[in-house]
């Protein structure tokens, strides 16, 4: 089964890109002012990102403004997509029930994936709070590593995990764009 990318677009924020295999979650790119997403995420999947260092398999491309592509993509990316695009309009929604693709993961990242999930809408957690509610109380340096090869942006919301003693950091989208989200979502940090 082939790896499906699908731009989008979330007004205010850019162009984001998610990357479907049947009815998993394999990527999601956040929303950025628009370039080269397809190349930049294309060359992040196959570094080791989440447990799972293969690249995708064969992969096509389907154009956000492409109605009748789109409709024929698998559910999953429509609504992903829609949801999506909601989240960074302002609206309260979930992703706990997104299938994710985690082949290769170890229970570790299992875990620590489960518990993030588990974090609230408009709430935040230290790296520190993360390892125990995933149960490693002494491993908040492996959560933090974890969140910084998170390839589930959003989904898995490791834009709600802060550091001890103030924000922390969001990876190249930088610190801005972690405030901005948790703003979204209501909370100050």
């Amino acid at each position: 089964m082939s790896v499906t990318a699908v731009s989008y677009a979330a007004e205010g924020w850019g162009a984001g890109e998610v990357w479907v295999k049947g009815s998993h979650l394999v990527w999601h790119e956040l929303p950025r002012p628009r370039r080269s997403l397809s190349t930049r995420a294309r060359a992040r999947v196959t570094s080791t990102q989440g447990g799972d260092d293969r690249p995708p398999p064969s992969r096509s491309t389907v154009a956000a403004n492409s109605a009748r592509k789109r409709a024929a993509l698998a559910p999953l990316g429509q609504e992903l997509i829609n949801r999506l695009v909601a989240y960074f309009a302002g609206a309260e929604v979930a992703f706990d029930d997104v299938e994710l693709e985690l082949d290769g993961w170890t229970a570790f990242q299992r875990d620590v994936l489960g518990a993030l999930r588990g974090v609230p809408y408009g709430e935040v957690v230290s790296y520190g709070d993360l390892a125990r509610l995933a149960g490693y109380p002494r491993a908040q340096r492996a959560a933090g590593t974890f969140c910084a090869r998170n390839r589930f942006g959003i989904v898995v919301p490791c834009h709600r995990v802060v550091g001890a003693t103030g924000l922390g950091s969001y990876g190249s989208l930088g610190r801005e764009y972690k405030q901005r989200l948790l703003a979204l979502e209501g909370v100050t940090v």
